[in-house]
């Protein structure tokens, strides 16, 4: 209980935060309807959650929640001198780009699952939670970056023969349509 307790005052203190863009709404809303904000936040993400199980359109719904809210901190993220909001947000695109290459061969057989779509946001949730250790960071920590570390230098090997392939290819073309 203590738990459950803790997060709803941790969700309570971030829907009244003042330098949040959300919380005018959710004062507006609040007292319109004279509901507790955090009960209309609570409302709003079942809804939600119900519609990505059960309404059209799933599937772009929830691929504009994993990249509209994204490419917009990138943007903010580009745009601040620090460097840690860049790495984070490199970190989520380049998670984001192994899942959806993953997700293109399993696609046809993940969404006949009613659920899909919900877990599917639920992820991409985890992977851009404001936390210090989000999902994003424990994915390419544990599964990508060691993948990388290992195989590296053979893509950068093939990239480099796949380059000079097409130097020599182009120069062919242009050595023959001279001649002509």
């Amino acid at each position: 209980m203590a738990r459950i307790a803790a997060i709803k005052e941790s969700l309570d203190k971030a829907l009244r935060d003042e330098s949040k863009f959300w919380t005018k709404y959710f004062g507006k809303f609040e007292k319109q309807t004279g509901v507790d904000r955090l009960y209309i936040f609570l409302g709003v993400v079942g809804f939600v959650a119900l519609y990505l199980v059960f309404g059209i359109g799933q599937q772009l719904v929830c691929n504009v929640f994993g990249s509209v809210y994204p490419a917009y901190c990138s943007m903010k993220a580009l745009e601040s001198p620090k460097k840690d909001d860049d790495t984070k947000w490199l970190t989520y695109w380049v998670v984001f780009a192994v899942f959806t290459i993953i997700e293109y061969f399993s696609d046809s057989i993940l969404c006949w699952f009613p659920v899909y779509w919900l877990f599917k946001c639920l992820f991409y949730i985890w992977l851009m939670a404001p936390i210090e250790n989000n999902g994003s960071l424990i994915v390419y920590r544990r599964l990508i970056r060691p993948n990388f570390l290992r195989y590296h230098h053979k893509v950068d090997d093939f990239i480099a023969s796949a380059q000079d392939a097409a130097v020599k290819a182009a120069a062919n073309a242009l050595s023959t349509e001279k001649q002509d």
